[in-house]
């Protein structure tokens, strides 16, 4: 799992490394992480011309010691102050002894803007709100590649909003351990390539993360795997109740998303019989509701399910039902919270920022904006696993509150998923993990991973 730490809790752990190690230690491995980092970037480092962009604290002093070792191989280093009054003594000093530049911002002509490289250093972690007018004019005035330091300046770390003007940068370096705002939308769309450079902080970082993100061998690992005595019933049976006369295609859809995730069966039940069977004849049809169809081990209900009576009672019979249920499309509407709380078994929601936006009555907008806070509400208020779909796709378990389990990110999405009908396969591949006996979490992040590699191996007009 690549794991994200919240400012405070990676604030905490430099203050307990810096009590074991010399002054000035910390801040120069920083550097050097960085220093390399921009090497790299730049190819050749000799004759290079770097700029830095150097606000106040140890961001700034990450930047301007970076900025020596560079001047020291070679480079031609220009350092801007935002804050002159405010810079890193000894990383100025450095910088200055290597034979850099340091002019105050305001001073900057606009031949002092060419470069080959620019260095963020303008807020880092710590900093809140938007970019100033001052540096946000400066950076739209660049047109070299950016490299951030620790985080684009004007990115939120904890959360990955952007409340005002940010750096767009194309590639960041962060120190000790990624933040959430790295890795959620839309922070994580400004920090472009991202670097992790180990300071030594993983001992003083708690067991349990803020944020995860499953990488190839976490979701490996929970794959179900068929055994020698394995029979349909074992590998799991999936009840998915999706599809109208309107839209039977969502049907279809849910119901191959449950048999490529390697469902035993999968027993189905709406209008749109006739059309799952002419694709899939493996199917098990049912007009008589989820009370009716037969045993299942999980329920998938909402996809292209329309409104009015009878898909009220469609949606109550599959809440009824004591397996763990996948809650998506038209079924979002017509649930409470109280609802699905009063269940015993789980239960998965799988909105888009649309439909979250509905359930929370806020403007999409806002939505879009803070979503981490929108995930983790939504799991909380409903007591359920909540799955939000969109650019960063976010996995929240049951419960929320302060003592809820990390949210999980996905890190395969793609805009190739942004077609109609994509999230109805999702569903039904989430429906059959579950089914499978995953836990909602394991089931949500690891079909939202399979979903994206798969959107992303498929060949594209």
């Amino acid at each position: 799992m690549r794991t994200a730490f919240r400012v405070e809790t990676v604030r905490a752990a430099e203050r307990a490394l810096m009590d074991r190690l010399p002054e000035g230690e910390l801040m120069r491995r920083a550097a050097a992480g960085l220093a390399a980092a921009a090497a790299g970037l730049l190819g050749r480092v000799y004759g290079s011309r770097v700029l830095l962009l150097v606000g106040s604290g140890d961001n700034g002093g990450d930047t301007l010691y970076a900025g020596a070792r560079l001047a020291r191989r070679g480079a031609g280093v220009t350092a801007l102050l935002l804050s002159p009054d405010r810079a890193h003594p000894g990383g100025l000093a450095a910088l200055r002894a290597a034979g850099g530049r340091v002019l105050p911002a305001t001073e900057a002509a606009p031949g002092t803007l060419a470069a080959d490289l620019v260095l963020d250093g303008i807020t880092g972690i710590g900093g809140r709100g938007g970019l100033r007018p001052e540096a946000s004019d400066l950076v739209g005035r660049l047109t070299a590649p950016i490299l951030a330091v620790d985080l684009p300046s004007g990115v939120d770390a904890d959360t990955g909003e952007v409340p005002g003007e940010a750096v767009h940068a194309a590639a960041t370096v962060t120190f000790g351990a990624y933040k959430p705002g790295l890795l959620v939308d839309p922070g994580r769309e400004l920090a472009g390539a991202l670097r992790l450079v180990d300071i030594g902080l993983g001992p003083y970082l708690p067991a349990e993360a803020d944020l995860l993100a499953p990488q190839h061998a976490d979701v490996a690992a929970l794959l179900p795997r068929p055994a020698a005595e394995s029979d349909k019933y074992r590998r799991g049976v999936v009840g998915v109740a999706a599809g109208s006369a309107r839209y039977p295609g969502a049907a279809v859809l849910a119901v191959a998303g449950a048999l490529r995730g390697g469902a035993g069966a999968v027993r189905y039940t709406g209008h749109a019989a006739d059309v799952v069977i002419n694709r899939f004849p493996e199917t098990l049809v049912s007009d008589g509701g989820p009370h009716r169809a037969g045993r299942v081990q999980s329920w998938v209900v909402g996809p292209g399910l329309g409104s009015g009576g009878e898909a009220e009672r469609t949606v109550a019979e599959a809440l009824d039902a004591d397996v763990p249920v996948l809650v998506d499309a038209d079924a979002l509407r017509l649930l409470s919270p109280e609802r699905v709380r009063a269940r015993s078994a789980p239960t998965v929601l799988t909105p888009h920022a649309g439909e979250a936006a509905a359930l929370l009555d806020r403007p999409r907008a806002e939505v879009e904006a803070a979503r981490l806070g929108a995930v983790r509400e939504l799991a909380d208020r409903f007591g359920a696993t909540v799955l939000l779909k969109g650019s960063t796709t976010l996995v929240a378990p049951g419960g929320g509150g302060a003592d809820a389990a990390p949210v999980r990110v996905n890190p395969t999405g793609t805009p190739w998923l942004a077609t109609a009908g994509s999230g109805d396969v999702l569903s039904g591949l989430i429906g059959a993990l579950l089914a499978a006996g995953l836990a909602p979490v394991d089931a949500a992040s690891t079909g939202a991973y399979l979903h994206g590699l798969a959107a992303r191996e498929t060949p594209t007009p």
